[in-house]
């Protein structure tokens, strides 16, 4: 059973922070952190699940990577092969270790340097490892036990990157769901449960210039609130946009009113499901990710971070037919598995669409 929420305004939680200014936190009339600035244009990436049993063979896909804008691709695990067939390319790789790899990572340091050498030292830098995560949505899940072991799990594996040299070259982070929200509108009233958990986390990532990774869907948000002016909001379509009551700042797309300094390890849209599920469908995803894209190439920035990108990683490259749960979720891709697009999100290098609106 889940314990409670702590629950308390981000910035009094800052404030009661020993040393906030040394953890680099800066405050412009919302939150920010400062340790996840992207390089250079390298902000557009993808999610590569492999919860399939019809994807083509991984040096195929590398190749399809690089005929695309797709920069970096995030793995749920370490698969050698695909780990493999991405060396040289300079595609950046983001590999993952499992939920249940958190209490051996966590209690002995030697099984996170084997989980080091196995995973990241026979490869780099050919294969270009630039993060590796420490599970997944752990700090939300209902085992509070597991939660407690995510920063040791994750200082273990820091130490066996530094011990190897690649401290500072390889990340280390954890991905979080955006239930470590708890309130998100308007976005100079976030708050942040989970201050137990967050705050040493939020302290690792500082002192060693590493992501805080979330995964935001505005289309779940859409599903709980299928308003017209909802679906325009979600898909940066034209609309009346919103105001935050707090700053007076009109927000015109619900991912900037997400305003906070991050790496985006998943959003997406599904392109269908089931006859009973509300908002999939091929207009809404290709408008989605499509506007979604074009805004991260432009620059423009959030009100609060204008010019520049937040590093997006677009859920999914392919479709997952084993996944379980509604239609949707088996319907996020891009690409079908013979390399043919889905719907054209402006990704090809040699095609660019406009999508303002849904087509």
């Amino acid at each position: 059973m889940a314990t409670a929420r702590t629950t308390r305004p981000w910035e009094e939680v800052k404030e009661r922070w020993a040393g906030r200014e040394k953890l680099g936190w800066r405050r412009r009339r919302g939150w920010r952190w400062k340790g996840s600035r992207g390089d250079s244009q390298s902000f557009i990436g993808v999610n590569y699940g492999q919860v399939a049993d019809n994807l083509p063979p991984p040096e195929a896909t590398a190749k399809l990577l690089q005929s695309t804008s797709i920069e970096k691709v995030r793995l749920y695990g370490a698969d050698p092969a695909i780990i493999k067939a991405l060396a040289n390319t300079g595609v950046g790789i983001v590999i993952g270790a499992a939920n249940g790899d958190i209490p051996a990572l966590a209690s002995d340091p030697n099984f996170a340097g084997n989980w080091v050498g196995t995973n990241v030292l026979p490869y780099y830098p050919a294969s270009k490892i630039i993060v590796v995560t420490v599970g997944n949505e752990v700090v939300t899940l209902p085992d509070r036990n597991l939660a407690s072991q995510l920063l040791p799990a994750m200082q273990n594996v820091q130490n066996a990157l530094n011990a190897a040299s690649l401290g500072g070259k390889v990340k280390v982070s954890t991905v979080h769901s955006m239930a470590v929200l708890t309130q998100s509108e308007p976005p100079s009233a976030g708050a942040f449960g989970y201050g137990d958990i967050l705050k040493p986390l939020l302290q690792f990532h500082s002192a060693n210039g590493s992501p805080f990774m979330i995964n935001p869907y505005p289309f779940f948000a859409y599903q709980s609130d299928p308003r017209p002016e909802t679906l325009s909001f979600c898909l940066f379509q034209p609309n009346a946009g919103r105001v935050d009551s707090g700053t007076g700042i009109k927000y015109m797309n619900m991912f900037d009113a997400q305003d906070v300094e991050i790496v985006v390890a998943e959003t997406g849209w599904p392109y269908k499901g089931d006859p009973n599920e509300v908002g999939p469908s091929l207009d809404s995803a290709k408008a989605y990710n499509g506007n979604l894209i074009n805004h991260l190439r432009s620059k423009v920035g959030t009100p609060l971070m204008p010019g520049k990108s937040v590093d997006t990683y677009i859920f999914a490259l392919y479709d997952e037919d084993l996944k379980p749960g509604p239609g949707s979720e088996r319907s996020f891709g891009l690409y079908r598995p013979d390399f043919t697009v889905i719907y054209d999100a402006g990704l090809s290098k040699s095609t660019q669409v406009s999508l303002t609106r849904s087509a």
